[in-house]
C-alpha cells in the first residue's frame, strides 16, 4: 500500500472502478494523493501489478463488518450420534429412542449407528429393520437425510429434524409467553370480586336488622 509498493509503474484503477491505464509509481500516488486515497496493490502476480485507488481504512471497516454479519446469520450444525445394537431390548431402544427425540427438538441432527458384530453382520436386515422402525416412529420430528447404508460392520442413517434450530428457539418463546398471558389474566379475575363485596354488603343491613328486632318487641 502506497510507499509499500515497490514497482516502477503499475496497472492503475480508478476509486469507481475505471481502467485508468499504466502509469509510473510515482504518477500513481500523486493521483492518490490529489484525491485523499490510498494506492493499494491489488494483483501483486500481474504484470504490471495491478493497483487501485480507495480509502483503505474504510475498506477494512466494512469487510469486518461483512465477516461479522456472515458469522451472525450463520447456522451451527450439531451433529450427535447414538449407537444401537442390531437384538437391542426393548427398555434400551425405548431409552435411546427418547435421547434422539431430545437431539432432534433440540435442533441438532443425528447420525445412528447399528453396530453387528460377530455372526451379527451376516444379518444386515436386522439393522435395517430396526433403522426403518425409529424412522417410522420419528417421522413426525425428523427427516431421513441419509438413508441406512452399509459401512464396514456398522449400518448408518442420519436424521435432520423438521424444524430448524432457530425456528425452535423462536417458536418456544412464543409459547412461553402466550402461557405467561394467561397467568396474568387469571391473577387479574380474582382481584374484581373484592372490590365488589363493600358495595354489596352496606345494602342487605338496613334489611335484616329491623327485621331481627321485630319478634324481641
Amino acid at each position: 500500500m502506497n510507499d509499500q509498493i515497490r514497482t516502477k509503474e503499475v496497472r492503475l484503477v480508478g476509486p469507481a472502478g475505471e481502467q485508468v491505464g499504466i502509469v509510473s509509481i510515482d504518477k500513481a500516488l500523486q493521483l492518490a494523493a490529489d484525491v485523499d486515497l490510498d494506492l493499494v496493490e491489488v494483483a501483486p502476480t500481474a504484470r504490471p501489478p495491478v493497483c487501485k485507488l480507495m480509502d483503505y481504512g474504510k475498506y477494512k471497516y466494512e469487510s469486518a463488518q461483512k465477516a461479522r454479519a456472515s458469522r451472525r446469520n450463520q447456522q451451527q450444525t450439531v451433529i450427535k450420534e447414538m449407537k444401537l445394537r442390531p437384538k437391542i431390548d426393548k427398555h434400551d431402544y425405548e431409552t435411546k429412542k427418547g435421547h434422539i427425540v431430545r437431539f432432534l427438538t433440540a435442533g441438532d441432527k443425528v447420525k445412528i449407528t447399528i453396530m453387528f458384530r460377530g455372526r451379527e453382520q451376516s444379518r444386515p436386515e436386522l439393522g435395517r429393520r430396526l433403522l426403518d422402525k425409529l424412522a417410522e416412529e420419528l417421522a413426525d420430528l425428523a427427516i431421513i437425510e441419509s438413508a441406512a447404508k452399509q459401512d464396514g460392520r456398522n449400518m448408518i442413517m442420519v436424521v435432520a429434524p423438521i424444524r430448524p434450530k432457530g425456528e425452535i428457539a423462536k417458536g418456544g418463546g412464543g409459547g412461553r409467553k402466550g402461557r405467561g398471558g394467561d397467568a396474568e389474566q387469571a391473577e387479574a379475575a380474582p382481584a374484581e370480586a373484592p372490590a365488589e363485596a363493600p358495595a354489596e354488603a352496606p345494602a342487605e343491613q338496613p334489611t335484616t336488622e329491623p327485621a331481627e328486632q321485630q319478634p324481641e318487641a
